[in-house]
């Protein structure tokens, strides 16, 4: 079996445009994989035009290790998030053909099961006023529909500070949410590396009540001795690593012992089989993994394809419930959360299909999300309704 080509299809909302690729083979055999670029998107599709080029026409889909070391090292150039973007998309897409083409799920590649279910939590559920009451209300929504945890950034712009105003607004919106879920939901508390590390180290302390279940991202991801320092001073384990596009720098992390959570992206860090080694090494350290997952149901299926087999697996994010919820129409067989979790599929693959009609009601976007902006937590840019 050859590749014999790939196409690309985007889907656009406002704060979003998800990448999805075909990867077209000479037995008729088609698979997908999709990622989430921010303001990259055009890039990434050129990247994917000359790599199909370079490295893709030709290759053997089964063949996955030798087409993405290819990839990522036949143009000599440092992979960055653009190019190990464009290798987790064609890497999907080949363990989907291989799957179909043998007739197992690729948890079955991979090892096997360890586990019949993954937690889910809730992402994008907030996308509201910004007020106590009106995060009570939407926390209790996201109960209501089965979830048993779910994740909040309550800083508003915040940038390495937050002043004490701001501070104790931060804390009633926590309290409004913890009140909501009850004592044995959990709250995963994101802070998007906003923070100095004696700000992050504070409002950690100050939402210590609360029993946050990680402190994701506390201080910006450039600095590991900035994390060793909040690591040092906080009771709460800590998460990070959605910024990091390559296995290998993980492990200057994984030394530091800064981190409890580990949060690659799988279309961002080259794929289903690099997260799977990561998770691998990961263990070795004692470290658990939640994989960042802002994209739509074919990112959710590859992620889930490493969930099902990691025995150091904790939790999958997933904002499709609630921000963009239309947009799961445009995959067959998308992944569903039933009372808190994902379940196993037998289906062969990934267990998807992109429907490339349903997919062409959401054209590409000059799709813009800020953290800095008032009201991103909205998922609103400036001249959207």
């Amino acid at each position: 079996m050859r590749i014999t080509g790939i196409s690309t299809h985007v889907v656009g909302t406002p704060w979003r445009n998800l990448t999805y690729v075909l990867v077209h083979t000479d037995e008729g055999i088609t698979g997908v994989g999709e990622t989430r670029m921010l303001g990259h998107t055009d890039a990434l599709i050129g990247y994917l035009r000359e790599a199909e080029q370079n490295h893709i026409l030709g290759s053997d889909p089964f063949a996955v290790e030798d087409l993405t070391r290819r990839m990522k090292y036949g143009d000599y150039g440092r992979a960055g998030e653009i190019v190990m973007s464009g290798i987790a998309v064609v890497e999907m897409a080949c363990w989907d053909i291989k799957g179909k083409a043998l007739g197992v799920p690729v948890w079955q590649l991979l090892g096997g099961k360890v586990t019949d279910k993954v937690k889910a939590y809730a992402n994008g559920w907030y996308t509201t006023e910004r007020t106590p009451e009106a995060y009570h209300k939407a926390a209790q929504g996201v109960i209501e529909r089965g979830y048993k945890a779910l994740k909040i950034d309550p800083f508003g712009t915040g940038h390495f500070e937050l002043d004490h105003e701001q501070s104790l607004y931060a804390v009633s919106l926590i309290e409004a949410v913890r009140d909501a879920i009850g004592p044995d939901a959990e709250l995963m508390l994101e802070m998007h590396g906003r923070f100095s590390p004696a700000t992050a180290v504070r409002l950690a302390r100050e939402l210590a009540p609360f029993k946050p279940a990680w402190l994701e991202e506390p201080c910006p991801p450039e600095n590991l001795k900035a994390l060793e320092k909040v690591a040092a001073k906080v009771d709460i384990p800590v998460a990070t690593g959605e910024r990091i596009h390559d296995r290998i720098e993980f492990r200057e992390l994984f030394e530091s012992q800064a981190v409890d959570i580990i949060q690659p992206d799988v279309g961002h860090i080259g794929g289903i089989w690099e997260t799977r080694k990561l998770a691998a090494t990961a263990e070795t350290h004692y470290v658990l993994v939640a994989p960042h997952n802002v994209g739509g149901p074919v990112l959710t299926a590859a992620s889930l394809q490493v969930g099902f087999t990691s025995p150091n697996f904790k939790i999958l994010e997933h904002f499709n419930d609630f921000a963009d919820a239309e947009i799961k129409k445009v995959v067959k067989g998308a992944p569903e959360v039933v009372d808190g979790y994902f379940h196993l599929s037998d289906a062969p693959g990934l267990g998807v299909e992109l429907d490339v009609d349903a997919a062409a009601e959401f054209p590409q976007q000059q799709a813009r999300f800020d953290l800095w902006a008032e009201g991103w937590e909205q998922r609103k840019p400036k001249g959207t309704k």
